[in-house]
């Protein structure tokens, strides 16, 4: 168990001390109330002031202070603003690939490669669920008293295909591979097989609905986003040579 920091009277009696060095470093206006003082190590002390900017509600102004071993000369090591118990924070930080949402992909965007995503299996790999697996190569026609004929179909396909689903669309037209070789895309049964598909794809603005299999988006499950790099932030400056009196 860590011994217990001996109180200093000098260091926790200097708030003039400390409220003359922030009142230099803060913007005017901003430090209000002296809040108290603790004792943060030994021969070191911690002040807080209320912050009154408006863009902080919350926050506290800390000043710590310092003296040397048998010195009554007090000195300011540092001022920090530091976020209360109710200060406005930002929001957690979310990989860019979790903040996407359904409808934010957009002509030209790519979508980040998902190697390990839960919604989709290797191509190789059944269902497990016999009807849904049937259903794939038999277009279920029992029971219904009428189906497509062929000009019905021929009607049809061009519809999708020259429409905002088809090769055509500003979406495809920047896409970066097509909903052939997505694993978001499932083919439909029957005729229209070899030319169309359902889109499964969370992110894709085509999510739910028939496109062909030369459509694409920037939600393509095998594909990557250029990813910038990594923001350099240089070393520390430490200026040695100026001196802070008391």
């Amino acid at each position: 168990m860590a011994a217990a920091v001996k109180s200093d009277s000098a260091l926790l009696a200097a708030v003039d001390i400390a409220l003359a060095e922030l009142n230099e470093s803060a913007e005017p206006g901003t430090v209000g109330d002296h809040l108290g003082a603790v004792m943060s190590g030994e021969r070191l002390a911690t002040h807080s002031f209320a912050c009154l900017a408006p863009a902080y509600p919350g926050w506290v102004w800390t000043v710590s202070v310092a003296r040397a071993p048998r010195s009554k000369t007090v000195t300011v090591c540092e001022v920090t603003l530091l976020p209360g118990a109710d200060a406005l924070l930002a929001p957690e930080w979310l990989p860019y690939a979790d903040r996407l949402a359904p409808g934010d992909i957009g002509p030209g965007d790519v979508t980040p490669y998902v190697a390990d995503d839960p919604m989709l299996v290797q191509g190789f790999e059944a269902t497990g669920d016999d009807d849904v697996d049937r259903t794939a190569f038999w277009e279920l026609g029992l029971g219904r008293a009428r189906v497509l004929s062929a000009e019905g179909r021929e009607a049809a396909a061009a519809r999708w295909y020259e429409g905002e689903n088809g090769p055509g669309a500003a979406l495809a037209l920047k896409a970066p591979a097509p909903c052939a070789t997505c694993g978001f895309f499932v083919p439909i049964a029957g005729a229209l097989r070899s030319m169309f598909g359902i889109c499964a794809g969370e992110w894709s603005p085509s999510d739910g609905t028939v496109v062909s299999i030369d459509h694409g988006c920037g939600a393509h499950s095998e594909v990557d986003m250029d990813r910038p790099d990594p923001e350099k932030v240089p070393a520390p400056i430490v200026d040695e040579y100026r001196l802070d009196l008391a």
